[in-house]
């Protein structure tokens, strides 16, 4: 898998951006700290960068250039909102050069969310593993709910999220995903 040095300024960009909105937003009140940051990056950043990488890792196995490019605008929206105790993330989308397959589209499309899924799903197996009673705030259950509603908010059937190209291609696969979301989301404490 290539990298282009701008794709990895964006996506540390992203990554930074994403980490401190995250981190702002779940202060509770309390002083912001270094430790939040930390606790906000290895969360919602790692979870970010697996998502889109899971996009352009697809793409590139089926030929097409893909690359990460950040959206300034939704970044810096995000951490202004962040000071409310509300985050909206759009942080970038990976972009691809070519004209894939509705196929192709979808299984690209698909790749991301799957991504979310299969790390959320690791760190929930782990969670329990670790901490049975499941009663105290970890990393590991931080990781599972912020991955599951990546999952989830990007499988949503609007616009240009994942969730169109993925029923456009696959109503089935579709489904699949987007109730594992659902569950993961809001079933799964």
């Amino acid at each position: 898998m290539f990298f282009s040095d701008t794709e990895i300024k964006e996506l540390l960009k992203a990554w930074a951006a994403i980490s401190l909105a995250f981190a702002i937003a779940s202060r509770n009140g309390s002083p912001f700290s270094p430790r939040l940051l930390a606790l906000s990056a290895l969360t919602v950043g790692v979870g970010f960068l697996v998502h889109e990488i899971g996009h352009k890792f697809v793409a590139q196995r089926f030929g097409f250039p893909a690359e990460f490019r950040a959206f300034d605008t939704m970044l810096v929206l995000a951490i202004l909102l962040s000071f409310t105790g509300f985050v909206f993330v759009a942080p970038g989308a990976v972009f691809i050069a070519g004209l894939p397959t509705n196929e192709e589209n979808g299984k690209i499309s698909a790749a991301g969310p799957g991504a979310s899924l299969l790390l959320a799903s690791f760190l929930l197996i782990l969670s329990i593993l670790l901490n049975p009673t499941r009663q105290s705030f970890s990393i590991l259950s931080q990781g599972f709910a912020i991955n599951s509603w990546w999952a989830f908010f990007n499988l949503l059937p609007f616009g240009n999220f994942d969730g169109p190209k993925i029923w456009r291609w696959n109503k089935g696969v579709y489904g699949a995903m987007i109730i594992t979301a659902f569950v993961f989301s809001f079933v799964i404490d």
